[in-house]
């Protein structure tokens, strides 16, 4: 089907002719009504607790609120667009006034993509969607073939990390407005680059929600998500409520693809969980474009299922945290919370995860063993994202934790592994400087936010002995806000240009060698041959080609089993043919006529 603004069910639409439908679900509410800056029209109710008014008259821009039967006004919200903040007035948006200019543009597919995680807010000094343009011809020469932007609904202040989010379906305002959010879609599609959104249902924000005032039903109180009450997508309004939000985002604003957070709380009662109805009303209304659908947590396998050409039928992949978790253990050392059931079983745990047999949880606790491995087609790897830097008490970057020789292994490890590869904003040029948690809103004190902060880097990384809470950053100091910006001065210096041309050229050899291993359709078949521990040697296969990967982890010379074929890429001193592995060296070779066994 194709996808329309007007099919939408919540929200204000434009009908044409400067008439506008307003719908809300309110079912706890005898009457509602629209209330403008100079008058109300009342809404009539329909059934099952939908209200409804159409009005004419009204121009792009145009303020409004719904007045409760108390008296109250709130934003809408399935608001397009706030005046100011979520506690304001909402705008009625005319989504067809921009004209865009990506026409023919279907996407790229999915075994093409290198991402790129960026926070709008401190990606530039501007921290705007137009800002965030002028650094595209960057990323593309670096070879990034997508973006992936965190969370942008609107929500309580001006600077967070956008996991706050309370009205999804409107741009946050501090970032600019909807035509600049569009233009920046637009600009990357230009370039080739695909544009995914960070996007979360599994939770509202502490600040603005005002939908347990007259739709209760919404959430389930009774039970809790980390963040607040759960929600009820078994209610028909909820499951509209976010399908069409996950329709608005692709369709109005010609995202490439979502990427759902914390997946594992979206607890849905129903015999078709609200995930899989998401996904096939996506594949139903864009059956021409790559639309690329990526869970946070590792999914289901009938979550991940292919047709038999290998195109996702439902949900692309999903992150592996595992793999992250096992190499921040191998690059640093560290053991203390996720880290730790890594640590006691670090080799076994690499292997596992590096061929897909991961876990159902990515919270770092539950059983190591192994389970059915996942293609690598289904798996984002990473070696940080904001999630693992900003948690840690100071927020440090990978760069910070561990030595340069180190950090390059690691970075061919994961831009030549047959995962997709995601890099976190300022990563390309081994950016030390701390990506923070912060935030612009809250009631909490001072010492109870520094006390739940410390709380949560328990689980990242630790803390050392004798820090105590209030030794870190203050999330709403403005400071704390600046520090997390990437140290783009870098690019200048030998040590940041000598990274980012091991990414780029990294990025060039995956296109060439390692993007039709994954692309194949047959699959990929991953093996683990025996090594001494601290050795890794893994052959992954894909009919007649093999592509072969040897690296030492250990601070000592070792020898690896042998790698036949071509070696793609090697650190200094590595050796396929005789095995040899310097300290942390690694190679990873194709072999297209592989010899039989």
């Amino acid at each position: 089907m194709d996808w329309s603004e007007q099919g939408r069910r919540w929200g204000a639409t434009f009908l044409g002719d400067g008439r506008v439908r307003f719908r809300l679900w309110a079912p706890s509410q005898p009457s509602v009504s629209v209330a403008f800056d100079d008058r109300d029209v009342e809404m009539r109710p329909v059934a099952d607790g939908w209200f409804e008014a159409d009005v004419a008259g009204l121009a792009h821009g145009t303020a409004y609120r719904y007045r409760l039967a108390d008296g109250t006004c709130v934003a809408d919200p399935a608001s397009a667009a706030q005046r100011d903040d979520v506690f304001g007035p909402s705008l009625v948006i005319d989504q067809q006034r921009y004209r865009w200019r990506d026409d023919g543009w279907r996407g790229r597919p999915w075994h093409e993509a290198v991402i790129y995680e960026v926070h709008i807010g401190t990606f530039t000094p501007e921290g705007t969607f137009g800002g965030a343009i002028a650094r595209l011809d960057g990323l593309k020469a670096l070879g990034i073939t997508a973006i992936e932007i965190m969370p942008v609904a609107q929500f309580c202040g001006r600077h967070g990390w956008g996991y706050d989010g309370v009205l999804h379906y409107a741009p946050h305002n501090a970032y600019g407005g909807v035509e600049d959010l569009k233009a920046l879609v637009d600009a990357a599609h230009a370039r080739g680059i695909m544009v995914f959104l960070d996007v979360v249902y599994n939770h509202f924000g502490p600040e603005g929600n005002f939908l347990p005032h007259y739709a209760p039903s919404f959430f389930h109180p009774e039970r809790q998500t980390p963040w607040g009450a759960a929600i009820a997508y078994e209610q028909p309004a909820v499951r509209r409520y976010f399908i069409e939000n996950a329709l608005h985002w692709v369709g109005t604003f010609h995202f490439d693809g979502l990427r759902l957070d914390a997946t594992g709380q979206m607890v849905d009662p129903n015999g078709r969980h609200i995930l899989e109805d998401m996904a096939t009303a996506i594949r139903h209304a864009f059956p021409d474009r790559h639309i690329h659908l990526i869970t946070e947590d590792p999914a289901h396998p009938d979550l991940l299922r292919r047709d038999r050409d290998g195109r996702p039928r439902l949900y692309t992949a999903a992150w592996n945290h595992d793999l992250h978790h096992v190499l921040h253990v191998v690059a640093t050392g560290e053991a203390a919370g996720y880290f730790a059931p890594f640590a006691a079983a670090r080799w076994t745990a690499l292997e596992a995860a590096i061929t897909g047999r991961v876990r159902a949880s990515s919270t770092g606790s539950g059983n190591l063993g192994p389970t059915e491995p996942l293609q690598p087609s289904m798996q984002v790897a990473f070696l940080q994202t904001h999630d693992q830097v900003g948690n840690r008490a100071f927020g440090e970057r990978l760069a910070a934790l561990t030595d340069e020789r180190v950090l390059r292994q690691m970075t061919a490890l994961l831009l030549l592994s047959p995962q997709v590869p995601l890099l976190f904003m300022g990563e390309e040029l081994g950016d030390a400087g701390p990506f923070h948690f912060f935030m612009d809103h809250g009631t909490a004190t001072s010492q109870d936010l520094h006390e739940s902060r410390l709380r949560e880097a328990e689980n990242f990384g630790g803390v050392a002995a004798g820090v105590v809470a209030t030794d870190l950053p203050d999330p709403r100091d403005p400071a704390t806000f600046e520090r997390s910006r990437p140290d783009w001065s870098r690019a200048d210096h030998p040590e940041g240009r000598r990274q980012a041309e091991l990414v780029r050229a990294l990025i060039a050899l995956r296109q060439a060698h390692v993007a039709p291993l994954v692309a194949n359709s047959a699959g990929v078949d991953a093996e683990v041959i025996p090594t001494a521990p601290g050795v890794l040697a893994v052959d992954w296969r894909s009919g007649t080609t093999v592509l072969r990967l040897r690296a030492n982890f250990l601070d000592c010379d070792c020898i690896a089993p042998g790698a036949p074929g071509t070696t793609i890429f090697a650190t200094p001193g590595s050796s396929g043919d005789s095995g040899d592995l310097p300290a942390h060296g690694l190679l990873f070779a194709l072999d297209r006529q592989p010899r039989k066994k």
